[in-house]
């Protein structure tokens, strides 16, 4: 048999002692000098972001609009960067797909089929059979968004939830609620959350709600959230994953280390891009350190 996801996450989250996961959605208009404002310049500059950030990372995570906005050429592109990923790093396609039954097995084949995603995001708001064909691969995974890090993330996943006695669950949040079925979703040891950094006590509810599920965090860095809580309530205490290194956790930094490239060499650091791109790549996996 294959090894499932979360094994090849264990793995790997062992090898590089982090739970960094390097995410990759380059701006055309914030490009750093000498790289064109086009695919050109955002294929040019996020195939040296994965040359030299991944070796620091446990898993790459682009978001899949950056490239999709420029059309079949900017799939082509995203295509490419997929070829450069090792074999042993995973690969998280920021995708937030689901849709009814049919819709969602094309999006299956689409994202993890012909783009080679080892793990994708979700989004639960059409409910468990939307998404099912995206949980049903024991060597896959998906994440469902359940907090996110957007300022406005509370308008709908705030709402307060009315009890439902019959199966036992409280009055809560939308976001609870989700974690909270989400645990019994797909055939086993295929399905994370989706949990913003930059809303730590929502974080630690969900850990308590859901203690066996796996977390991709955001927010960390740029979006203003702080890695000691993440560290603390980010790996699962039970299932399957608890056995591993990291606990299947994964903290997303995206601008955090692809600004760097933009460095100010006068204040002194090294002149190359690559360089700078790999240093920040570097303090980022030592902060988000698992292992000594």
């Amino acid at each position: 048999m294959s090894p499932t996801y979360l094994e090849r996450l264990g793995a790997r989250t062992g090898h590089v002692r982090t739970v960094l996961c390097l995410g990759v959605d380059p701006e055309a208009s914030a490009l750093p000098a000498g790289y064109p404002q086009t695919l050109a310049g955002v294929e040019q500059f996020a195939s040296l972001l994965i040359e030299r950030a991944l070796p620091f990372a446990a898993a790459v995570k682009p978001n899949l609009a950056f490239f999709e906005a420029f059309g079949s050429a900017g799939v082509g592109a995203l295509e490419r960067l997929r070829a450069k990923v090792p074999a042993d790093v995973l690969f998280v396609a920021d995708a937030k797909r689901g849709d009814i039954g049919t819709t969602a097995s094309r999006q299956a084949a689409a994202l993890y089929d012909i783009l080679g995603a080892d793990a994708v995001t979700v989004n639960p708001y059409l409910g468990e059979e939307a998404i099912a064909p995206l949980l049903a691969r024991l060597e896959r995974f998906a994440y469902v968004l359940a907090r996110t890090s957007n300022p406005g993330a509370g308008e709908l996943q705030g709402l307060m939830v009315a009890a439902d006695a019959a199966a036992g669950h409280p009055a809560e949040p939308l976001w609870a609620r989700v974690a909270r079925r989400a645990a019994a979703w797909g055939p086993g040891g295929t399905v994370g959350l989706v949990v913003g950094a930059t809303a730590p006590a929502e974080l630690a509810a969900i850990r308590g709600i859901s203690p066996a599920l796996p977390l991709l965090v955001p927010g960390v860095g740029a979006q203003g959230g702080e890695v000691a809580p993440v560290l603390a309530s980010g790996p699962v205490q039970s299932g399957i994953a608890a056995a591993f290194p990291g606990g299947g956790l994964l903290v997303n930094v995206s601008r955090g280390i692809a600004t760097a490239a933009l460095g100010d060499v006068a204040r002194g650091g090294p002149a190359d891009p690559g360089e700078r791109l790999a240093e920040a790549a570097a303090e980022w996996s030592r902060r988000l350190a698992v292992l000594p």
